[in-house]
């Protein structure tokens, strides 16, 4: 099933690019897989540390700013069905992975979190996100919204499928989508 993901590079002349990536995603709420050990609140995370990065140069990879990396380490782990990532150097950043797609969490001591030379701090939240398909979008969120997870709107349909937003602890969104026929084409346009 494909992961569509958007970004807006604002001072770019390429102004939205939209990546695809295809996963195997079992279902929205999903709980760790072993191995994946939720990491305490005190910005230790159970993600591996490896000699060096063993990420292909191809890797679809989003990075997320994130105040507390255990606690957004056990958010994608437990609540979204993410496996821990080949890198991570805790407390400063943690990786997780679903499908082909990597995400890195960047916590405040990570150097992708430095303020840039303007002053501009790079802080969590926004509106560029990842998109999750998942195969039944009502009960994804009905699980959801009983582990307590913040949602930014209600279901909205369009000629791509049906999709809500939800937010990870810090604020960063992630959108679940689910397309009309159940198909996750690659030709499907969230």
């Amino acid at each position: 099933m494909p992961i569509m993901l958007s970004l807006f590079a604002p001072r770019s002349r390429y102004r939205l690019v939209t990546v695809l990536v295809v996963a195997g995603l079992a279902g929205c709420a999903a709980s760790p897989r072993s191995g994946a050990t939720a990491a305490p609140s005190t910005g230790a995370t159970a993600a591996p540390s490896t000699g060096g990065p063993t990420i292909p140069t191809t890797a679809a990879i989003v990075r997320y700013q994130v105040a507390d990396v255990g606690r957004s380490f056990a958010f994608y782990t437990e609540r979204l069905g993410f496996r821990p990532g080949p890198t991570g150097r805790a407390p400063s950043f943690a990786s997780v992975m679903r499908g082909d797609l990597l995400l890195l969490l960047g916590g405040p001591g990570s150097s992708g979190s430095r303020p840039m030379p303007d002053g501009r701090r790079q802080e969590p939240g926004g509106w560029n996100r990842i998109v999750l398909y998942v195969d039944d979008l009502a009960a994804s969120a009905k699980a959801l919204r009983g582990a307590g997870v913040r949602f930014r709107n209600e279901v909205e349909v369009g000629p791509g499928g049906s999709q809500i937003q939800i937010e990870d602890p810090d604020g960063n969104p992630i959108e679940l989508h689910a397309s009309p026929d159940g198909s996750h084409a690659a030709d499907q346009r969230p």
